[in-house]
């Protein structure tokens, strides 16, 4: 009888979420066989939420032991049948409440008699017989696909119709109450390690000089480019430009990744000269700057432009302790506001959702 190793799993089904959802907020959509698309769109279009839930389950199965037959997801049916039920329990469907994706508040299995087989005979007894021909079609590719590179393939297409599926809920985002500048230190960390596409980095820097600009009335216009927008046809600065009187007073780009000489030359040469920008900074996920680019910035500093560097943790927290109580406040009404926007992926809103859940528990 073949057995299952849920913890695997589990562990499996989570890093392929993670993957998938990496991949989105890149860009990237994971492709299939196009004769097996039609077939996935109907089963989301189903009202039975345990048609697109079985495939999860057949999937990681398969994966597990090639000998299990998919169709039998109940031990009682032979020496090559597997446990769904338990397999759903244990894994599938608390892995989908926890991200918050929509399903069945109990196991797949449910919706259908029991004992049930994935066959032509179960067929009508069922409310949405066209939706189950398409699960069919679908179990009967899983079952005789041995390859694991294409079964990968296949529950990373699933996970990507799930999240599209979550995407078109309504994610209430938890509002941050007044935290100390310990847990302000925190949350920035946390926020910064999730992949986000870019999208936390901006959004806190941008809340604090939201908060700055409201502090102290001053009249910039803060102009913040959309998430994979080309600054250069916007006619941008960088990621947020800062204008006073028309005239751009700050620039700032924003960056996960290392910033090296060839870019700061790139940069000066596409931005800074042109626009005659004399203030750009580069907010920087992490510390350390190579000494070949520090010379560099020298060289346009006498040409009078300053190009300087500061990482975005500590410089958040220290103009939040700048701003004081009233500060904090409009940073934080600013960045729940900014998540709030229908256009920011699911995982997103939930990443925050679960960096506050986090703060609050501890």
């Amino acid at each position: 009888m073949p057995s299952i190793d849920y913890e695997a799993a589990r562990t499996m089904l989570n890093r392929e979420f993670e993957h998938v959802e990496a991949e989105l907020l890149l860009g990237n959509v994971q492709t299939i066989d196009r004769r097996l698309v039609r077939h996935f769109d109907i089963i989301f279009r189903s009202a039975t939420q345990a048609y697109r839930e079985v495939l999860i389950g057949c999937i990681l199965a398969r994966l597990q032991d090639k000998s299990i037959d998919v169709h039998k997801p109940y031990i009682n049916q032979g020496n090559n049948a597997y446990n769904g039920r338990t397999l759903d329990e244990r894994v599938v469907n608390p892995i989908l409440q926890e991200r918050r994706v929509p399903c069945s508040r109990g196991p797949f299995l449910s919706a259908f008699r029991r004992s049930v087989r994935f066959n032509r005979r179960t067929r009508e007894g069922l409310r949405d017989k066209k939706g189950f021909d398409s699960l069919l079609v679908l179990v009967d590719h899983i079952a005789s696909t041995d390859n694991d590179k294409t079964l990968i393939e296949l529950l990373r297409y699933l996970i990507y119709k799930f999240n599209l599926l979550r995407s078109g809920a309504e994610i209430l985002i938890s509002h941050l109450s007044r935290i100390s500048l310990e847990q302000y230190d925190t949350l920035i960390t946390r926020l910064l390690s999730y992949q986000s596409g870019g999208r936390f980095p901006v959004f806190l820097v941008e809340a604090a000089f939201q908060a700055i600009k409201t502090v102290f009335n001053l009249s910039w216009v803060i102009e913040c480019l959309g998430i994979n927008v080309a600054d250069s046809p916007s006619g941008a600065g960088g990621d947020i430009t800062i204008r006073q009187d028309d005239r751009i007073i700050m620039a700032i780009e924003i960056t996960e990744r290392t910033v090296d000489r060839s870019r700061v030359v790139s940069t000066f040469n596409t931005k800074i000269a042109p626009q005659g920008i004399e203030d750009y900074l580069f907010f920087l996920k992490n510390p350390g700057i190579e000494d070949n680019v520090l010379q560099q910035t020298r060289q346009y500093f006498s040409q009078g432009h300053e190009v300087n560097f500061l990482e975005v943790k500590n410089w958040i927290v220290m103009i939040l302790a700048t701003l004081g109580r009233n500060g904090r406040t409009i940073f934080n009404q600013f960045l729940v506001n900014k998540l709030t926007a229908r256009e920011n992926p699911a995982t997103v809103k939930l990443a925050w959702n679960n960096a506050i859940a986090e703060l609050t528990s501890t």
